[in-house]
């Protein structure tokens, strides 16, 4: 799955669980920059991108994220180790 793609599903993720069907994703846009991104709506986004694209995300994993972008360059590595 390609960049835009990732960026897509999770834009649809984002949407729904922050009830704002306007909200853009850019590589930078962090919780700080949302209000409605608070830790329970962290969560759910965490646990529907799981769902959405088949993959788990460790604490590790989930304590270096900083914004969006690092997000779609995680899902994109899981992504890949599972398809080789």
């Amino acid at each position: 799955m390609e960049r835009p793609e990732i960026v897509s599903e999770l834009t649809d993720i984002f949407r729904e669980v922050l009830g704002d069907e306007s909200l853009m994703l850019t590589p930078g846009l962090s919780a700080a920059d949302v209000p409605e991104w608070d830790s329970f709506n962290h969560i759910n986004i965490v646990v529907g991108a799981e769902a959405r694209f088949g993959i788990r995300f460790t604490t590790a994993d989930l304590d270096e994220l900083r914004n969006v972008g690092e997000f779609v360059d995680l899902i994109a590595s899981k992504l890949e180790k599972i398809s080789h």
